[in-house]
């Protein structure tokens, strides 16, 4: 089986957890997951397989969309309410406090990522060093909100939802409010929603998908890797120019067209290209400077 199956992991498992499980129930060790969730998160979590995990790092890319309860006045070591508590405040702020806050931390940041996280620093992961009792200076990250909206508030607890890029924290986002009211704060609650193009709405449960591969329809809830490019144009090769494509050659824009009922012009600075047998080979992005097409991705054959 090749193509992408949008999970719901439930709170309690690793993202490993899930591969693991997945691995059992679907009987193949091809899988891979596309962004690790903290065990006591829950929430969408697309998960890759057989040929379709070369898109994994495609997918750790995509922007995400969280829901989030941060606690206001309690401080912890893993910026969450599972860690041990540093230090605890009243919370003597008012709402407009909060929003203004909240509104202050939209568009580009630059974040220092927590001890307690999988990074590595010269080998080792940084949780490992945490637990050890070391912290070592963090070099700040950029990152970018592009949404953060208040759900409700009902001090000390504050529900957001936050859209960002890759690589953000959102404990460290709640820990940084925290800081910046003065009280402190730390995330009580995450539930992942979105992971373009994946929805919360349309993600099954392990039980759900034991269930479906109990009677053979696990391919049902497959998502097609090219289903991920459909804002790319979709071309077709000419049949004489196919032996450049499977070499895996730069391509004359002469050779390539667009699929037919496809709208637009040639070329395009990305597009997911076809055989004429409609057979899905790669992805390709368009070097201005040569007047031709490189191989970006290719997920034909395996």
């Amino acid at each position: 089986m090749d193509g992408i199956i949008n999970v719901y992991k439930e709170r309690g498992f690793t993202s490993h957890d899930v591969v693991a499980k997945l691995r059992g129930i679907l009987r193949m060790k091809k899988i891979g997951h596309t962004g690790t969730l903290d065990p006591d998160a829950c929430g969408v979590l697309p998960v890759c397989l057989g040929h379709a995990t070369k898109v994994c790092e495609l997918l750790t890319d995509k922007r995400k969309t969280y829901e989030a309860v941060l606690l206001l006045g309690r401080e912890t070591d893993t910026q969450d309410v599972s860690g041990q508590t540093l230090q605890e405040k009243e919370v003597n702020v008012i709402e407009e406090q909060v929003r203004q806050v909240i509104a202050g931390f939209l568009g580009d940041q630059m974040q220092v990522p927590p001890m307690y996280s999988a990074l590595k620093v010269d080998g080792k992961k940084l949780y490992e060093l945490a637990r050890e009792g070391k912290v070592i200076e963090r070099k700040a990250r950029p990152v970018t909100f592009y949404e953060l909206e208040i759900l409700s508030m009902e001090l000390p607890r504050v529900r957001i939802r936050v859209t960002c890029s890759k690589g953000t924290y959102i404990r460290t986002l709640c820990h940084d409010i925290g800081q910046e009211l003065g009280c402190g704060g730390c995330m009580e609650e995450l539930l992942r929603t979105y992971v373009e193009p994946f929805a919360l709405e349309t993600s099954l449960t392990l039980a759900q998908i034991q269930q479906l591969a109990d009677e053979g329809r696990v391919e049902e809830i497959l998502c097609p890797v090219e289903q991920l490019f459909a804002d790319m144009p979709a071309c077709v090769i000419r049949s004489e120019f196919c032996k450049y494509m499977y070499n895996g050659n730069p391509l004359k824009t002469s050779w390539v067209e667009l699929r037919t009922g496809s709208e637009g012009s040639m070329p395009v600075p990305e597009i997911r290209l076809y055989t004429e047998q409609n057979v899905f080979f790669g992805i390709y992005e368009y070097q201005q400077d040569r007047r031709q097409y490189k191989l970006k991705k290719m997920f034909y054959g395996g």
